[in-house]
């Protein structure tokens, strides 16, 4: 049996707990919704692919998954049935033939079009959950910050930023040139 202090230190931790009450934010958002959209709308996932495929026409499939943050294999299937559904249409991209790219269909902008006002409604009720606009502009804020301060901790640096093969080379050359010199220089008595 638990007892009830531990219970209510157990709450206390979770409620300090950023990571534990962002899940259960997410958790609230997604109920709003599904209250909203209903069972035969438009996924919180679908939304985002189709207004991110709307904002970045000829997207590749890898830029929606930097956009979206949705991982790469749950966006391939979901492209996959998007596409079925007459949502979205891919093609292999001009740029990388090794690359798809996705653009909304007339029924895929129809079904954006129809699905954000539902969403405006979604995040208005959600937002309205907390007391006052200034606070309310404040958490959109800081999530924002930060998506984009984890986004921009995974981005892989710049190619002029990076060294070059042949720079890396010739360090590790001046290293062991240093390294062999050290070792095969005779070693001197010291005078007292």
């Amino acid at each position: 049996m638990v007892k009830a202090k531990s219970v209510t230190k157990g709450v206390a931790a979770l409620d300090k707990s950023p990571s534990h009450l962002l899940h259960r934010a997410q958790q609230v958002a997604v109920d709003i919704y599904a209250e909203v959209f209903g069972p035969e709308g438009v996924t919180q996932r679908q939304y985002a692919v189709l207004a991110a495929a709307a904002d970045h026409e000829g997207a590749t499939q890898t830029d929606l998954v930097r956009i979206t943050g949705i991982d790469r294999s749950t966006l391939a299937d979901m492209a996959a049935r998007m596409i079925r559904k007459g949502l979205l249409e891919r093609e292999r991209s001009a740029a990388d033939a090794r690359a798809n790219t996705v653009r909304l269909t007339e029924q895929g902008r129809a079904t954006l079009e129809a699905a954000r006002p539902l969403m405006a409604e979604a995040d208005a009720r959600l937002l309205k959950l907390i007391a006052g606009g200034g606070r309310r502009t404040a958490l959109v804020g800081l999530l924002r910050d930060l998506v984009r301060e984890q986004e921009a901790a995974q981005r892989p640096a710049p190619a002029a930023l990076k060294p070059k093969a042949k720079d890396v080379a010739a360090a590790k050359a001046k290293t062991t040139k240093t390294a062999k010199a050290k070792t095969a220089a005779p070693k001197r008595k010291k005078l007292a």
